[in-house]
């Protein structure tokens, strides 16, 4: 193709970005960027009664937030109205359209009858131009609507990206309303001339457009528009392999950022369902862009794994500089409602414990123990806060009060009250941790203990 790549995302402002559409962004994105080309967004906001602004600002959000920029946009359609009805006279004007007066009860019969008889249900054409063909009386006070006049025989034929030859019977189509008796152009109108006039060269998108495509391509081709090359992406299963839904955690796209994920994290686990590059797994944005030219697209259903996403994020965790990953904890912190950690220690905290946690909401419930009162379980108190070990919990209080506050000093601190006591070491740190913390598994005691404030800790462990 010669033409320049400029690929487009379209979500409906009917609800939030959910994941499948959010991976048909991240495709399109990454192809547009890979060929140098543009990437749009639009805004297919023609379903007025359910269209809502809060939907618009958190597909907005969530662009922004997986960093998925946009190069034109958003475009809304509602905004464009007077272009679609400008089309729809033109084609009304050469024949290519033609104005319906069926109404629903007409419809359903028709229908029916159609079922009766063993047919497939399909619009019969009787309002339909031909030559030599009486049409029947225009009835009052009933506002058409506007039909494609769409190809009677022959078939539709293009070369999907994912799907390979994709060949569709004419016969198999009926014509397409364009226009309600309102006058709002419908969807399949919309997204064509949309596309046609924003030089759209690539549509990726699920693939429960593919039966969308063929009428798509007629009235391109009856407007003399240049055809798009299209790629249909199988859904996102769940992992009971149904179409993934709420039960499956398929939430919106933006609550995965207030789960503790990363965005980072997000589009590499995206990127892999439905699309590979070799047995690599984790791999930067930038890298993501340098392979995805259009081929190793799959062409069977991927399957949402919450687990690998889970194992995903941690590794970007992981590999994240701490006082970033600080930033990202404190807000997830103020949100659990523990403010005031603004005093330095919130990278260090995260250092150590960012080996144990896939999400930063279970990086903030740890560092929240170092902020905010903890409260141990009564068994886990019970099983490790003993008579035995009270003595050496009392020292070690008396001790760290006189210390200098440091890894090293601590440890040996912990050392003289082991020697002093005769308590063992696991006795007395699972018994420190309980107390200080809530819990009994923690990184190095020494450690945990030196990312304190020395009067709270000392208060912690007085207070069994």
């Amino acid at each position: 193709m010669t033409r320049k790549v400029r690929t487009r995302i379209a979500p409906s402002p009917t609800g939030f970005l959910h994941l499948g559409t959010a991976r048909t962004a991240l495709f399109s994105w990454a192809f547009a960027r890979h060929f140098g080309g543009d990437f749009i967004l639009r805004i297919e906001d023609t379903d007025v009664a359910r269209s809502t602004q809060e939907a618009v600002d958190q597909i907005i959000a969530a662009m922004q937030w997986l960093e998925l920029g946009y190069d034109e946009g958003p475009y809304y359609q509602m905004q464009r109205l007077d272009r679609y009805r400008a089309v729809i006279a033109q084609m009304l004007a050469d024949g290519t359209a033609y104005h319906c007066y069926c109404q629903s009860d007409e419809l359903d019969a028709m229908r029916e009858a159609q079922r009766a008889r063993g047919e497939k249900p399909r619009y019969d054409g009787r309002w339909r131009p031909e030559p030599g063909k009486t049409l029947p009386e225009v009835p009052q006070g009933v506002a058409p609507v506007v039909r494609f006049r769409n190809p009677l025989d022959g078939d539709v034929s293009w070369d999907d990206l994912v799907k390979g030859r994709i060949t569709i019977s004419n016969r198999e189509l009926d014509d397409l309303i364009i226009a309600r008796g309102d006058g709002t152009p419908t969807y399949n109108f919309c997204v064509v001339v949309d596309d046609w006039d924003m030089q759209i060269s690539h549509v990726l998108r699920g693939d429960d457009h593919v039966n969308n495509t063929p009428r798509q391509i007629n009235i391109l081709r009856a407007l003399g528009a240049e055809l798009p090359l299209y790629g249909h992406v199988p859904m996102i299963l769940g992992p009971d392999g149904d179409k993934l839904s709420k039960r499956h955690g398929a939430v919106s796209v933006m609550q995965y950022e207030e789960a503790g994920y990363l965005p980072e994290a997000m589009v590499n686990y995206l990127s892999r369902l439905g699309w590979s590059h070799g047995d690599d797994e984790l791999f930067a944005r930038d890298q993501l862009v340098a392979w995805f030219d259009g081929t190793h697209l799959a062409k069977s259903p991927a399957q949402w794994d919450a687990a690998k996403l889970n194992w995903v994020n941690a590794q970007y965790i992981k590999a994240m500089d701490d006082d970033a990953l600080a930033a990202l904890v404190s807000a997830q912190m103020q949100r659990l409602g523990v403010t005031s950690v603004d005093d330095g220690r919130l990278a260090g905290i995260c250092a150590l414990f960012k080996d144990r946690c896939d999400t930063t909401v279970a990086l903030a419930q740890w560092a929240s123990g170092f902020y905010a009162p903890v409260s141990p379980e009564p068994a886990e108190r019970e099983r490790h806060v003993t008579d035995a070990v009270r003595p050496a919990l009392a020292l070690l209080a008396d001790k760290l009060a006189d210390c200098v506050w440091d890894k090293p000093s601590i440890a040996a601190t912990i050392k003289e009250v082991l020697a002093a006591t005769g308590i063992k070491m696991p006795q007395l740190a699972m018994a420190t941790r309980v107390l200080l913390l809530g819990t009994s598994q923690t990184p190095s005691l020494d450690a945990v203990i030196a990312l304190f404030i020395r009067e709270t800790a000392i208060e912690r462990l007085r207070t069994p």
